[in-house]
């Protein structure tokens, strides 16, 4: 997500999510499986399990759940294979997707990928079409600042800070410091919202009302999908524009 809205869109993902759990949970524990299958289940070895779970924490997500999923990520336990595939294309005005599926099932993913493209009057692209316009990066939410966060965020490696609307300050950090970033602006007084690795674009593209509404349409079905993990977009709505759009949902 960019632009002036950033804060605005989140919140609007957030109340999407809220109102199905049961959804996000099956995501969250996908995405916990998948951590602990690749690095590990020690969650203080592994930075992508350590994220996956605070994630999951933070959206309220039971412990036993939490521990059953990264036992069947390791194999302890019998569970489905994930395979994580990326699709990219287009929205109306010219809004680069990038989508992140975690599936069992290939075919599934991508026939229901492509129909809710179709449906929502996007473009499904080739592989490399919008890819390159995105660069994986840790995103740490914290609320203050920029002249207090500053500080502690570069003396612990962070890569960048900017204002993030709100009175929140958007830490950017290399996705493996996420973690390590985090717990050290926390020890130094600062309170963060969110931390989550993330794919950040290269560019954004400003969208007027009309397809705004669109845009958040096609993000909105996709992201309905079960074997979709994370719709990344390089879109920038102007505040006054989101809110309206928001409200009118």
């Amino acid at each position: 997500m960019a632009g002036h809205s950033k804060w605005a869109n989140i919140k609007h993902r957030k109340g999407r999510q809220d109102a199905a759990r049961g959804k996000l949970f099956g995501k969250l524990a996908k995405a916990i499986e998948v951590a602990a299958r690749d690095g590990g289940g020690v969650i203080e070895f592994n930075p992508a399990l350590a994220t996956a779970v605070e994630k999951a924490k933070a959206a309220s997500m039971p412990n036993d759940n939490i521990e059953r999923a990264i036992k069947r990520g390791t194999g302890e336990v019998e569970g489905a294979t994930y395979e994580e595939i990326w699709y990219e294309g287009y929205a109306p005005g010219g809004v680069a997707l990038y989508v992140q599926i975690l599936t069992d099932n290939r075919n599934r993913a991508a026939s229901d990928v492509r129909s809710t493209f179709t449906r929502n009057n996007g473009n499904l692209g080739e592989p490399g079409s919008v890819g390159y316009l995105f660069s994986q990066k840790g995103l740490i939410l914290a609320k203050g600042t920029e002249d207090d966060i500053m500080l502690p965020a570069l003396d612990a490696g962070a890569e960048d800070i900017r204002d993030g609307g709100e009175g929140l300050v958007e830490i950017i950090t290399d996705p493996s410091d996420l973690q390590s970033i985090r717990k050290a602006v926390e020890a130094a007084g600062v309170d963060v919202e969110s931390a989550d690795v993330t794919q950040l674009p290269a560019t954004t593209v400003p969208v007027e009302e009309g397809d705004a509404r669109k845009v958040l349409r096609l993000i909105d079905a996709l992201d309905d999908l079960d074997d979709v993990q994370s719709v990344f977009s390089n879109y920038e709505i102007d505040d006054v524009v989101m809110e309206k759009v928001l409200s009118e949902a």
